[in-house]
């Protein structure tokens, strides 16, 4: 199951940054919308990250154009949610995409279960993760990143037990 998953994110730093090293490093199919410009709060995005970039140097429409190619959204949050955040759950509901937000404050390991209820009662195979930028909310990268390898650790051995 976890290498015909694909994951979107958007390529800023926090949240977005950490689904698509998590992808990467583990050899699972990801990609992406970016601004123009690859524009993101460090700097341009780098080209080692497979993102096509928007028309425009604005984030909201890589946030819209990332949640229409996804079947199911994930969100990521420690406190509350940015405005960022905020648009791709709006965008979501519009679209009727399944959604789940993780509180990364609260106890993970109940979450972990209700992920992988959604991914596998759901059959999403594409997989928009989202959350607010490292800045927005310091450490976020690192949680995210984390909770995602304990995820799919999970997921695999799911999948291997079928």
């Amino acid at each position: 199951m976890i290498k015909s998953l694909k994951i979107i994110s958007g390529g800023q730093t926090g949240v977005d940054r950490a689904a698509l090293d998590f992808a990467l490093e583990n050899k699972i199919d990801c990609y992406g919308w970016c601004p123009k410009g690859r524009r993101a709060e460090d700097g341009p995005i780098p080209l080692s990250y497979p993102l096509r970039e928007t028309k425009e140097s604005r984030y909201r429409e890589r946030t819209i154009k990332n949640v229409e190619e996804s079947q199911g959204l994930l969100v990521f949050v420690d406190n509350k949610p940015d405005k960022g955040t905020i648009l791709a759950i709006d965008q979501a509901e519009k679209r009727n995409i399944p959604t789940y937000i993780i509180h990364l404050a609260m106890n993970v390991e109940d979450q972990e279960t209700g992920v992988l209820n959604l991914l596998e009662n759901s059959n999403i195979s594409v997989i928009n993760i989202v959350g607010p930028r490292e800045s927005n909310s310091p450490g976020i990268y690192n949680k995210t990143k984390a909770f995602l390898e304990k995820l799919f650790f999970r997921l695999e051995g799911a999948g291997s037990s079928k």
